[in-house]
């Protein structure tokens, strides 16, 4: 609960502390006097985003603190999460908000950003206003008030985890279709080139080769001329005797000698070798000459292959590794691009599946709201005839369409505000008081839901009156011996059920205005109802009044 909060600074507020009860706390106050500044301040210590301009005028800075004890589970599991202690069981929030728009937030002294202060405010204080009225004139926010009473979070969460899926999958599906209606021309060309160069056949170096052979094949005479004259003075012929033979002789002269002289052995040796590597010479040049012998149609395919390669490499090269890597690419890419219909099939299957299941979910979800939608109409109906309204009926209207992250439900509220008339939409017949305590009776059935310990009502009495107000007060004070209740209110019938009636009211003090929050006590509370039900004119008659509606709220 929300023991005391501290403001400086905020607005017409210069300084106030504030002490609340664990029960019903109501605030009153004229018109102006300051109640929407102090929701304001509690606020943005709640987190929730404020401008510069709540800025006392000439202050430097706001200042707002508040202290809470009596924490619940989910608020402990989050300052574990944040790695924050509580201080003797207690946790302080404090907001400072420059008058240069900056601001800082402070968790038990601890410096935090703004969103780790909003999400412990909304574990610790829930804040209802006017405008949470708009919700009952939204029809797609009536599916969370359902959903919120019947704790479906956990179904809930299961199907949006299958829905999520499956809107990926359909994602992925329509992105390889798009990419498919390019591919097509694609694939035409990918395999006429596939076709080219695999009749190519090209080989890594192979127009190196060619080129090496072709200018053979052009010298071919002149070369072969050459390795046969070269060949023959090493073997010589019938008429002359080659180099080889003259070694030989050579090596039988030296040969006797060689036993006698030992320089004459080595020179014998040495041209031992050199007559071993003439004959090989003049044996490889024989080969040679025999290779050298033309062929007309061996040269006309090198001419033939290397005008093909030419032609390919002037396509797709310059180089006839290029050639090779372009085939070897295209390859790939076809591969790739033919198995993409098979990957759509298979991604069609998948997302089948997946439907089917998400499908079965949502029908599941469906079935849970609609006997949770039951419960729903009679405890509202209960709430609502408590409240003075025991003719209206809450209908929850529920058609199934499409799967959206929500399931297959269309779900909105309808009312029936008289005996044997057919429901119809809130927003077309439901009066701003209607409106206030329907909203009131949804919260009471839901109340119950979340462990937020500290409700705050913002003038939720707006547009009802008499016997209707009262019953919103006695509901709040039945609310409140479950909740710590927080209520700002216009009307008497409201504020006398209050444990901890507090007074707003603003001041005029050194040509300044000041707005100051006061406790009241029994007398006091005479007064202030006394003002709410006759105005400035308090007379004997309304302090009577007063005193016997707070004496009778004390019976309640």
């Amino acid at each position: 609960m929300l023991e005391e909060i501290y403001i400086e600074n905020l607005a017409v507020i210069e300084k106030a502390t504030v002490s609340f009860t664990n029960n019903l706390n109501v605030f009153t106050g004229e018109t102006g006097a300051g109640k929407s500044i102090l929701i304001n301040g509690i606020n943005a210590l709640l987190g929730q985003r404020v401008t510069k301009d709540i800025v006392r005028t000439g202050a430097k800075k706001a200042l707002i603190s508040g202290c809470f004890s009596s924490l619940n589970k989910s608020v402990l599991d989050k300052l574990d999460e944040l790695g924050i202690e509580p201080e003797d069981g207690k946790l302080f929030l404090t907001r400072e908000i420059r008058s240069d728009g900056g601001s800082t937030a402070r968790i038990n002294s601890r410096s935090v950003n703004i969103s780790a202060m909003r999400e412990i405010g909304q574990l610790l204080v829930n804040i209802h206003g006017q405008h949470d009225n708009q919700i009952l004139l939204s029809p797609e926010r009536h599916i969370d008030i359902l959903d919120s009473y019947a704790d479906a979070q956990p179904l809930i969460e299961d199907y949006r985890e299958s829905f999520h899926s499956l809107q990926s999958l359909s994602r992925e599906i329509s992105r390889k279709r798009k990419e498919q209606e390019g591919k097509q021309a694609r694939l035409v060309r990918l395999g006429e080139i596939i076709d080219e160069l695999t009749a190519l056949d090209a080989k890594y170096e192979e127009d190196a080769a060619i080129d090496e052979e072709l200018a053979i094949s052009k010298n071919a005479v002149f070369l072969s001329e050459a390795a046969f004259d070269a060949q023959q003075l090493l073997s010589g012929n019938d008429d002359f005797d080659g180099a080889d033979g003259l070694v030989l002789q050579a090596l039988h002269k030296l040969e006797s000698g060689s036993e006698i002289m030992s320089e004459l052995n080595e020179l014998r040796e040495r041209l031992s070798s050199v007559q071993i590597e003439i004959s090989d010479i003049a044996s490889e040049l024989s080969g040679i000459v025999d290779k050298l012998n033309a062929d007309p149609q061996r040269y006309e395919w090198l001419n033939a292959r290397s005008r093909e390669l030419d032609k390919a490499k002037m396509k797709y090269g310059p180089t006839l590794d290029d050639v090779i890597k372009t085939l070897e690419d295209a390859r790939k890419e076809y591969d790739e691009l033919s198995s993409s219909e098979e990957s759509i099939a298979k991604l069609l299957e998948m997302q089948k599946e997946l439907l089917r299941d998400t499908s079965v979910k949502a029908l599941e979800l469906s079935e849970f709201r609609l006997n949770a939608a039951k419960r729903f109409e009679r405890e509202v109906a209960g709430e609502l005839e408590f409240l003075n309204m025991p003719n209206v009926k809450i209908v929850v209207g529920i058609e199934h369409g499409k799967l959206t992250q929500n399931g297959m439900d269309n779900i909105e509220l309808l009312i029936s505000a008289n005996v044997g008339e057919e429901p119809k939409p809130i927003a077309k017949i439901a009066s701003g008081g209607e409106l206030s305590r329907i909203m009131l009776a949804l919260k009471s059935v839901i109340a119950d839901k979340d462990d937020i310990d500290t409700l705050i009502f913002d003038e939720i009495d707006t547009g009802v009156s008499g016997r209707a107000a009262q019953k919103i007060g006695m509901k709040l004070k039945e609310i409140s011996k479950l909740r710590q209740v927080l209520c700002v209110t216009h009307l008497s019938q409201m504020a006398v059920m209050a444990d901890n009636h507090l007074l707003i009211e603003k001041s005029i003090v050194d040509n300044r205005t000041v707005t100051q929050i006061r406790s009241l006590d029994f007398d006091e509370r005479k007064q202030e109802i006394a003002r709410i039900i006759g105005g400035d004119k308090i007379t004997d008659l309304t302090l009577k009044n007063a005193e016997e509606l707070l004496s009778e709220a004390q019976t309640l």
